[in-house]
């Protein structure tokens, strides 16, 4: 029979190994259950429910943004990004252009970044919101809005691109138009990316196609 001793260190033991694996346990669901990681210098939220927008870390195995702040100098390597106030119902689509980040709203269109109430008039320097207790865990984007969006930003975007960029070069001499008399020559706009590198809605919702 095992003394009382050993008896009682071996329940000790037990009442560790428990807790420990409890603890370790709840950690790893509570950093699971996060949706969202506020990014600077605005402190809006980016998605860590977005494959396409906060893939797997390979070394932490958790999402991991694909920027690490949202100036207005960030370059996104996936675009539309999205980011969101909690104190609005909804996020923003966050396009590149050569002059800064674009973003769209549903009602106000194409405009540059960031929101002018996230920018101090005085000096222009960054005003960070003040997120709510619990922010991280905030439920992710509906489905609907983002099937509903998407597809009315990307274009609206792809419309807008050439008046937030320099005009194209020519593609042959103005000496041919200047020797036929043709004096006035209009600037070509800029091509904007090809509508297919943008994320659609189901890459952004992590949806396989069929």
């Amino acid at each position: 029979m095992m003394s009382s001793t050993y008896q009682k260190n071996f329940i000790k033991g037990l009442i560790l190994i428990s807790t420990m694996i409890f603890i370790f346990s709840s950690s790893h669901v509570s950093v699971r259950s996060q949706n969202w990681q506020a990014l600077p210098p605005y402190n809006t939220l980016w998605p860590l429910w977005s494959p396409a927008l906060s893939p797997i870390d390979p070394v932490t195995g958790m999402p991991a943004p694909i920027v690490s702040n949202l100036s207005k100098t960030t370059v996104l390597p996936s675009q539309p990004g999205l980011t969101w106030d909690p104190a609005w119902s909804n996020p923003w689509l966050l396009y590149n252009t050569p002059a800064g980040l674009l973003f769209y709203d549903p009602l106000y269109g194409i405009n540059t970044w960031p929101p002018s109430y996230l920018l101090d008039p005085t000096t222009g320097l960054p005003v960070p919101i003040s997120l709510p207790p619990g922010y991280a865990a905030l439920a992710p984007t509906s489905s609907a809005w983002i099937q509903d969006t998407v597809p009315v930003a990307n274009p609206t975007y792809l419309a807008a691109y050439p008046s937030f960029a320099p005009p194209a070069a020519l593609p042959f001499s103005t000496d041919l138009l200047l020797a036929l008399g043709i004096t006035t020559i209009p600037p070509v706009p800029a091509l904007p990316p090809a509508a297919s590198s943008l994320l659609g809605a189901a890459a952004i919702l992590g949806i396989p196609a069929p």
